[in-house]
């Protein structure tokens, strides 16, 4: 199958995108991102000065007018046609276990997750149906976030809630399975036979959680029925007493709406520190909030890490990845410490210089920093499916 598989994560006021060839499993041809849109969208271009390659920006263009342009784009400068196109999105609900060719039934059924995933489930569905526009018939796939931890147990997805509630679908659900996708098939090239042994995946960005494996395969995972729960993230508080919600609707007043927003916008590093959602503005800020912020991504990552080595029966790798997992040094030391009772020994100057292997060589609990590729297991499976 000649021609290129177009890979887009579409956001709020963003797209991720990346071209890929179509029929051999290699690096993108093209990757960037077009950033601020609704205010002042920018173009940019992993390795090259993209200038106003799909022509002058502004404030005006719209998520389809601009993926349409960015289509044309890339054919153009690929050389090839497109062939289809893969998307990430978030919310595939319980009954979607792996990728799908996106038809009207299943783009149906995923408008009914929008409510699930309210920051990204609209946006991700908003990409299908601008591809759609600009290349009627098109073969597009949706890779879901939630599939991954499908393996999971049904204890595992349940919550003690009655029957009835279960049955609709009110499970434990997990996210960021396209990056824990990735770093299970990569990890045995890494890690050797500790890749099947008892493994913890620290997903650590703005949204951040943790997943156990076991086998490769998801065990546990912090993230629940939606992406609020589990760890602290930018914007997100994680785990959080029911009651606190209830005290806000009942007690302040609040209506549904404000406390959405609350928990989905206000919450997280950007709530305890009131200067930013950004790990890299808190660690560089001598604030005593800021400091505290960070403190309690740490106290929580040790608690729920904590948690999962329990279900585990032990520990013999933990992996950090993604943006703060990769490019903090300063979080993997503090998680480090913590968990040195658990035989986690941290070997300073290769985690200072971000090395792949960040523990020492006598440590029980071997330590990685391993980026993330969610991009290319969504290119792969999307060749899987079309070609």
């Amino acid at each position: 199958m000649t021609g290129t598989i177009l890979v887009l994560n579409v956001g709020s006021s963003s797209i991720k995108f990346a071209s890929y060839p179509a029929d051999t499993d290699a690096e993108p041809v093209l990757a960037g991102a077009i950033t601020g849109i609704g205010r002042s969208p920018k173009l940019a271009v992993k390795g090259r000065n993209a200038g106003d390659a799909i022509g002058p920006l502004a404030a005006s263009d719209t998520t389809p007018d601009l993926i349409a342009r960015l289509v044309g784009w890339l054919e153009s400068e690929g050389g090839d046609s497109l062939v289809a196109a893969g998307h990430r999105v978030v919310h595939g609900g319980r009954d979607f276990s792996a990728p799908v060719i996106v038809n009207d039934g299943i783009m149906a059924r995923l408008e009914g997750f929008e409510s699930l995933a309210p920051n990204h489930q609209p946006h991700n569905l908003a990409g299908i149906r601008a591809v759609a526009a600009a290349r009627p018939g098109l073969p597009q796939v949706a890779c879901f976030d939630t599939a991954f931890h499908r393996t999971q147990s049904r204890l595992a997805q349940l919550y003690a809630i009655p029957h009835a509630l279960t049955d609709e679908g009110v499970l434990h659900y997990g996210f960021h399975g396209l990056s824990y996708d990735y770093i299970a098939s990569v990890l045995p090239s890494i890690a050797g036979d500790r890749a099947d042994g008892k493994v913890i995946v620290a997903h650590l960005g703005h949204g951040a959680s943790l997943c156990a494996m076991r086998d490769r395969k998801s065990m546990a995972t912090t993230m629940g029925f939606t992406a609020l729960d589990g760890l602290v993230m930018g914007k997100r508080p994680g785990r959080l007493d029911p009651g606190v919600v209830l005290h806000l609707l009942q007690d302040k007043g609040m209506e549904i709406s404000a406390v959405a927003d609350l928990l989905n916008g206000q919450s997280g590093l950007l709530g305890v520190s009131g200067i930013s959602d950004d790990m890299r503005d808190l660690l560089a800020s001598d604030d005593v909030r800021a400091r505290e912020a960070v403190d309690l991504f740490i106290y929580r990552l040790v608690e729920e890490i904590g948690a999962l080595t329990a279900l585990l029966g032990g520990l013999d790798l933990l992996v950090f990845t993604a943006g703060i997992g990769e490019n903090a040094p300063e979080i993997r030391a503090g998680v480090s410490t913590k968990l040195s009772w658990l035989g986690l020994e941290l070997d300073p100057a290769a985690n200072a210089s971000g090395q792949t292997r960040v523990s020492t060589s006598a440590s029980a609990i071997e330590a990685l920093v391993i980026p993330t590729d969610e991009e290319g297991v969504i290119a792969r499976s999307t060749r899987q499916l079309v070609g």
